[in-house]
């Protein structure tokens, strides 16, 4: 058996916390844990901790909360450290000083199959796109964001009823599973390093910002629904209902014979609304308007005159 290898993990998010306590509960020998600092939130804006900063406090490992990853105070915490490896989940960009730093290097973990939807948002792109399939992969941080050698992946299915929110959960056990095979093999010396391939419909992952969710009732009902399930719960796309912002958390596509332009809407006004497409309607399910709570769409118009 070889010897537990010196590990400091660096991860913030909820999706992160699973892969710091699988490591844990396996017995790897988790010497820190970096995250980022404190934040205020909430409307007392007391400030509040990550989810990885949590986990660990409970578990007594230490935490490194620096501003800069450059930080010289910071970078010498790291190096007495001694970490034999480093590993990455939901954190930020790291530079060549702190990712070269340990022995056996710095893995991360990644919610897709990469090559594709190297980025910010690999989930929700994936379901935006009408994916059937994604996974997780760990790879060797390199100079180039998400292009480094390759060492295990797994596949998930995406399925209809899907939507980023449910596919998050599942990936975030799948990521989970995968850091403790991968700092597992990588304990024993024995592992796989791939260099990734650059395929030429290589599909990327942009980070998603509050224009990017806006609907475009000019495209296919299909595509749009998709949109919708790939930014649902968070940060969910949104449409201008009654003059204000309207989020819609989930649609169907329906069979309806009636004339309009897209983002026209028909409505019964008791248990169904319509929004024309570029080739026909979409069923909004579940929305939420602009200072009131997510309905659906029978309880919405019942307190909601169109």
């Amino acid at each position: 058996m070889s010897k537990p290898l010196r590990i400091i993990f660096m991860g913030t998010p909820e999706f992160a916390a699973p892969s710091l306590q699988s490591l844990v509960e396996h017995h790897s020998n988790v010497v820190a844990v970096v995250t980022v600092p404190d934040k205020p939130a909430g409307r007392g804006q007391k400030q509040t901790k990550s989810p990885v900063k949590i986990y660990a406090e409970e578990q007594g490992i230490p935490v490194l909360q620096p501003e800069k990853l450059k930080n010289p105070e910071f970078l010498q915490e790291l190096r007495a450290l001694n970490a034999d490896l480093q590993v990455v989940v939901a954190f930020r960009m790291l530079p060549e000083v702190v990712w070269s730093m340990p022995a056996k290097g710095t893995f991360n973990l990644h919610s897709s199959l990469l090559p594709q939807y190297r980025g910010a948002a690999p989930i929700n792109w994936a379901v935006i796109n009408g994916e059937t399939e994604t996974g997780v992969t760990t790879f060797f941080i390199e100079k180039d964001i998400d292009t480094g050698k390759i060492i295990f992946q797994e596949k998930e299915s995406i399925h209809p009823d899907d939507d980023a929110g449910s596919l998050y959960e599942r990936l975030m056990a799948l990521g989970a599973q995968l850091v403790v095979k991968t700092v597992d093999a990588i304990t024993e010396g024995n592992y796989p390093q791939e260099p990734q391939e650059e395929p030429e419909n290589i599909k990327s992952a942009p980070k998603i910002f509050r224009e990017t969710c806006e609907i475009d009732w000019n495209r296919p009902a299909q595509d749009i629904h998709n949109f919708v399930r790939g930014l649902s719960p968070y940060p969910a796309a949104w449409t201008t209902l009654n003059g204000l912002s309207c989020k819609i958390f989930k649609t169907k596509p329906v069979e309806f014979t009636s004339d309009g332009n897209p983002g026209d809407f028909s409505t019964d006004h008791k248990s169904y609304l319509y929004f024309r497409t570029s080739d026909g309607w979409l069923s909004i399910e579940t929305l939420q308007l602009e200072g009131k709570k997510r309905m659906d769409i029978g309880d919405f118009l019942r307190g909601n005159r169109l």
